[in-house]
This record gives structure tokens, sequence and C-alpha cells, in this order.
């Protein structure tokens, strides 16, 4: 049995929660062993077994179904049971690999989608460059109606296969075309690039808090900072999450003291995070910007942030996810999530609840209809105050 203590993030295991895998795992003993502890679960299934003029089911769906039961009654949203081609889905996401071209996109305030790369992506590869202007990919040519979902559509593909898009570099007032294959290859976990609009900022999207994510975090401030960045703007609008520890170390950086987080599993005793040295990032101007689908470890470097008063918090209220999950990975390649903890951020007022985090300052979302940011606009509009004269 494989077991790792990790914080329950994707998405993916939202939406497996929300389609009802409410399930687990028996070993077949428990439909043939008479289990005293099980009697009317047995009896049950015998009397089917007997009687029903259906066949029973093979044997893992049964006992999939069995658990369901069992894990619904337990109550706990965030304990779940996920299937072995569910579970195969999940960590394939959480490795966060896909086939595309390797970009983030954007739209600007006059509509145009713009291109920032992933480093050592396929298209930083082929030449794209921060804030190029994608004017055609394939034979779709882009137009302000267009979505931005329907962009990434278009920049994503079976591996192996190409797409040709044309850009518009605006500085040389030039077009390029380039042919990009679509290849599978990890996601960072954090993104970054100047602000078109105001260079002196730099935008710092977190997705996930994983292992790697400080270190991807200091090439970010590093990069940005060499391209001119006064200011930051960190992004954890759609981070569910991740490892309570990368976490703790995030929030690390822009403190210099104090207590992080504490957290308290069943019959232990209260552990508390500090953070052990300042970090390399005190005086730093930043804001936080986090909403409805900021959850877990992101809510831990928001919170820990607002609380010690580093960082302003900009936005709309957070999940309110403060749970730890334990994740055993079961023989038959399926996996259960165990609520197995609880953690909490001392003096954070107002507390961390059931409402989520509050931000400092509430900014009204997006229309969905829109690609127009308001938060970010707003998170802009605050750090201009901070550096100018």
């Amino acid at each position: 049995m494989l077991f790792k203590r990790a914080f329950i993030f994707s998405s993916l295991v939202i939406l497996i929660f929300s389609l009802g895998f409410l399930s687990g795992y028996f070993t077949t003993k428990y439909l043939t062993i008479k289990d005293t502890s099980l009697p009317i679960l047995i009896e049950a299934y015998e009397i089917l077994q007997n009687n029903g003029i259906k066949e029973l089911p093979p044997s893992p769906k049964i006992e999939y179904g069995m658990i369901h039961g069992m894990v619904q009654a337990y109550g706990d949203p965030y304990t779940i049971f996920v299937e072995p081609v569910q579970h195969e889905l999940e960590v394939n996401s959480l490795q966060g690999s896909y086939g595309g071209i390797g970009v983030d996109i954007e739209r600007d305030v006059d509509g145009w989608v713009r291109l920032y790369p992933y480093s050592n992506g396929p298209a930083k590869n082929s030449g794209i460059i921060d804030g190029d202007i994608l004017i055609r990919a394939g034979d779709n040519m882009l137009n302000p109606e267009i979505s931005l979902d329907e962009v990434t559509s278009w920049l994503r593909g079976p591996v192996g296969e190409k797409v040709e898009i044309l850009i518009l570099r605006e500085l040389e007032e030039l077009q390029y075309e380039y042919q990009i294959e679509f290849s599978e290859f990890p996601i960072p976990s954090v993104s970054w690039h100047i602000d078109n609009d105001d260079n002196r900022i730099g935008v710092i999207s977190i997705s996930t808090i994983a292992a790697s994510t400080v270190d991807e975090l200091r090439s970010a401030v590093s990069d940005l900072t060499q391209d001119g960045a006064r200011a930051y703007i960190l992004d954890l609008r759609d981070n569910f999450g991740g490892l309570l520890s990368a976490g703790v170390d995030i929030a690390s950086l822009f403190l210099d003291r104090g207590i992080v987080i504490q957290e308290q599993y069943r019959d232990k005793s209260v552990e508390t995070f500090m953070v052990e040295n300042p970090g390399p990032y005190l005086d730093l101007p930043m804001v936080v910007i986090i909403g409805p689908n900021t959850a877990s470890a992101a809510e831990i470097v928001a919170g820990a942030l607002k609380k010690h008063g580093r960082a302003l918090v900009l936005g709309n209220p957070s999940m309110g996810k403060d749970s730890i999950q334990m994740v055993f990975e079961l023989s038959d390649g399926s996996s259960m999530h165990v609520t197995a903890a609880r953690w909490w951020i001392p003096n954070l007022q107002p507390a961390f609840g059931e409402e989520g985090l509050q931000p400092d300052i509430i900014i009204s979302p997006s229309d969905p209809e829109s690609d127009y940011d308001t938060v970010i606009q707003g998170a802009k509009a605050i750090l201009v105050e901070l550096i100018t004269p």
C-alpha cells in the first residue's frame, strides 16, 4: 500500500466527487467470509446471490458499490474513493502532462490574445516570445468574440501532430508563421510575465502547490526583476491547493518570522509550522488575488500573508477547505482519500471558516462572457499607487 500525505487539490478529484464516485474497496474475501462485524451486509449479499433473477455484477463492481454507501454514510465531502480508471486520470492530471504547444494565453485590454510560452516548451523552442499576439491557429482566425477556452482548444492536440500559428510581434510590427508540434511535457506549476500595460508589474500565476513550486517561484521573481518588474501580483485564483509543506515554504519566502499554520491529526498534539528563516522577498511590493477556486495549500499561502500584514489580499472569498487528506493507493489501482487532519491560521481576522478566506478588498468578478479581468486590473491599480513616486 502506497501512502502519501497530500492535500486534495486537483479539479479532477472534485469532478469525480461531484459525479458521485464516492465508493471504496473491499477485497473479495469480505464477500465470502462470514465477518461478524458486517452481518447485515453479508446477509443482504447472500439474499441477492441466492434469490435474484439477475446474476450479480462482477466482483469489483459490487465491491465498489458496497463501499459507495459506506463512504457516503461517513459524511465527509473530501473523503472519497477513486476507481482505477479515474485514479489513473487523476495521477496523469497531477503530473501535469498534456499534448500542446506550451503557452499561457491572456486577453489584454485591447482584446488581443497574447501568448506567454513555458520555458523549454514547444512554443518557446520554436521562437515564440512573451507578448506575441495570436492572429491565427490552424484555419481559425482570431476575433474578439472568440473565448479564451476555445483558443486554448486550438492550441492542443494529439502528440506528434502540428499546428500552424500566425503571430504579430508588436514591437517589430511584423508577422511570423510557425509550425509547432504538439508535445507531451510537464506543465510548470508557476507561470509569469511582465504586464503588457505596465512593464513595472510582474504577474505570477501559481496553478498548484507542488514540491517544485518554491524553486519555480524563485525563478519567476528573478526573471521578472531582471526584466524591470518593481511590484508583483501573485495570482492564486484557480489553485486548488497541493502539498502542505510546500504551502508553508512559499509563505515563508515573504515572511521574516512567526507562525504560518497549525494542524492537528486525530489523537495527536497540535503541530505548529513556523517561518524557520527570514525569506528573501520581505520588501517586494505585492498583492495576492484569490477566488472561489482558491483552496487548501493556496489558502494557506494567502492567509498567512494576510495575517502577517505582508500583502493585501484582493478578489473574492476562497473555497474554505481547511482539511488534510491522506492518499492511499490500493492493490487494484484505485485509491482512497481520507480526511485525517485540520489546519488553521492562528489569530487570523476574520477567522478562516466555512465562508473561506475573506479578501481585504473584494472586487467583483469579471463578466463570465467577457475576458476582461477586473481583478487583475484592480490589483494593478493598487500596485501603481505603491510604486509611483
